[in-house]
This record gives C-alpha cells, structure tokens and sequence, in this order.
C-alpha cells in the first residue's frame, strides 16, 4: 500500500448526479482498506482554506440517491496561481493528506494535472459531469441521468405541443458537444436535432420542417443543444422560422440546469461506486495523475492530460439512425 494513509476526495466545477455515490464509494472503500479520509468542501476553495472534514463509513448514510453533492463545489480562481497552489499544498500537508481523489470535468482535472506536476502529489480523477464530454471514458457520472431528464421532459412537452399543434424548440445542455442532444432527440422521437458537430443549417431546418407538415405531423419537436451554431441562439432560430414559415405557432423551452439535478440512475449510481473503488485502489497501486473511465463496461486509466487535451467524438451511427427515424 505505499506510503498512502491518509485519501482526500472534494468535487470541483459543475455538479452532477452521481457525485455523492463517488464520494460515498471513495469513503467507504477507504475505510474497508483501514485508511484515514478527508472530505473538502467547496472543492480547490476549500482545499486552500483548509474547510476539511474527517469522515467514515457512517459519515456517506443515505446519500447514494440523492442528487448535487454533500461536499459543495465552488469554481477558484486563486488555485489558478502557483501561489493559491502553494497555500493548498500546505494545507493538506498540515493535514497529513497522501492523495486525493477529485471529481469533476476538465477544469477540475486541469488543476489536479498541474498539482501533480508541481509538488509530485499523487492525484486520481473521477469524472463527473453531464455533458459526457470527457476523454477516455463512454461515460461521465450524470450523463445517463441528465438523458432520462431530458426524455421525461421533452414527454411532457410533446403532450403541450400535440395538444396545440405547436413546434417546440427545447434547448438543452452541451456547449461544446451533441451527446445529451443527439441521444435524447432520438429517444424522445424529436423531429429534428441540432447540434454543434453537425452545421444543419437555416434553410436544411426549414426544408425539413416543411416535409414534415406536409407529411401529416400536427405538432413538432426539435432539440437544440445549446452551442449549435445554426442561429444565434434557440430564441433568434425560433423567431427565423416563425417568420419563414407562419403556418407553425413556434414555442420555445430552455431546459437549463433542471438538467444537473435530481436522483442518480441506477447507471450512475452503480457507475460512481465502480469508479470510486478503482480510484482508491490505484493510487494504492502507485498510479498517479490518472483518471478512471469505462470502456466495453471495464474500468480503465487514462492520463490525465490525455483526458483534458482529447476529444470525444459523436456517434455517427447514432446521427444515421436520427435521419431515419425523422424520415
């Protein structure tokens, strides 16, 4: 087991569902193995202002279902600088901390990845964010979750838009990338799907709506991911096509941060312990600077600049399949 007594676990950046079933898993995997843990509120803004909390088995009761995280998360600038990185290091050497265990997207590995190459402080990732945009992992804690959101949701405004024979534009999260989109448009039967790996464009949209109602279809559904470049934004791609084609009553519906909340899936919950587990285990093993991710259902390591510096790609059987069944 090394040198490794004593494992602190904190989330950073953007909450989402699954968060808490990771810490729970970090801490009680600790304390099977008979090592110290730490939980750090506020993420790195804890870590530098020394907001610790020893914890055990008991302290993670009854959290695995619940969304959000119990150790807060805070974005910080200061651990930008080498100096608030130095104040952080301090801090948990004042705490007799080995390793720690962080759990949130790129900007959270990012700073660990630098923590790790200043003070050689051994560092394990977890990723937990649900725009599932993470490299070297299928998926990210909260994707599957945000999905079913997302799904229920739009359910629920097709009901509206079927009613009053209403085009709806949802928008929802993915400023970078289509996975929540592209998956839930499909799961959910949308009409259309926009999303930024895909330029669809002003006219493509119109063409296809106008099929559409020429088809026979009363109401309609297209789903914007929020960094689709076809408009501006959903308001002023709305607004164009209301004005192209005023046959249609167009609504819009921005899904927001209803999104990151609510309980885990089953998916994530069973995700976050697996991950969990596998993070205390490696840095056990000696392995530092890694995050944990999942392929072909099995947990692997990928560094950690791998993760940050890479891409995910969208799954291009996935956009063939949309296209057929928007036919």
């Amino acid at each position: 087991m090394g040198d490794i007594k004593k494992i602190a676990v904190f989330t950073s950046g953007g909450d989402s569902p699954g968060m808490n079933a990771a810490i729970r898993s970090v801490v009680r995997t600790c304390a099977y193995l008979k090592l110290e843990c730490v939980g750090i509120y506020r993420g790195y803004q804890g870590m530098i202002e020394g907001d610790f909390k020893e914890m055990n088995a008991r302290s993670v009761n009854n959290i695995i279902n619940k969304g959000g995280t119990i150790l807060k998360s805070a974005r910080c600038k200061e651990f930008r600088t080498k100096q608030g990185r130095q104040l952080a290091y301090d801090q948990l050497k004042k705490e007799k901390v080995d390793a720690f265990v962080v759990i949130g997207g790129d900007g959270s590995f990012t700073g660990a990845m630098l923590f790790n190459k200043e003070f050689d402080f051994p560092v394990i990732g977890i990723p937990g964010t649900i725009d599932n945009d993470i490299f070297g992992t299928t998926f990210t804690l909260g994707y599957d979750t945000a999905l079913n959101t997302v799904v229920e949701a739009i359910d629920k405004i097709r009901d509206t838009a079927s009613s009053h024979n209403r085009l709806f534009f949802v928008e929802v999260m993915g400023r970078d990338v289509g996975h929540i989109a592209l998956n839930s448009g499909v799961g959910a039967g949308a009409e259309e799907i926009l999303i930024p790996e895909e330029d669809l464009g002003l006219e493509r949209l119109l063409d296809s709506l106008k099929r559409s109602k020429k088809s026979g279809k009363s109401s309609s559904i297209v789903i914007v991911a929020e960094g689709d470049k076809t408009g501006k934004n959903v308001f002023e791609l709305a607004e164009y096509v209301e004005e192209h084609l005023p046959i249609y009553d167009v609504r819009v519906s921005v899904l927001g941060h209803m999104q990151r909340g609510g309980s885990p899936s089953c998916y994530d919950r069973v995700l976050a312990s697996r991950m969990g587990v596998k993070a205390v285990e490696s840095l056990l093993d000696g392995k530092t600077n890694f995050m944990v991710g999942v392929k072909d259902n099995k947990l692997i390591l990928t560094p950690i600049e791998k993760a940050v510096k890479g891409h995910t790609k969208i799954d291009s059987e996935l956009i063939r399949v949309s296209d057929i069944m928007t036919t």
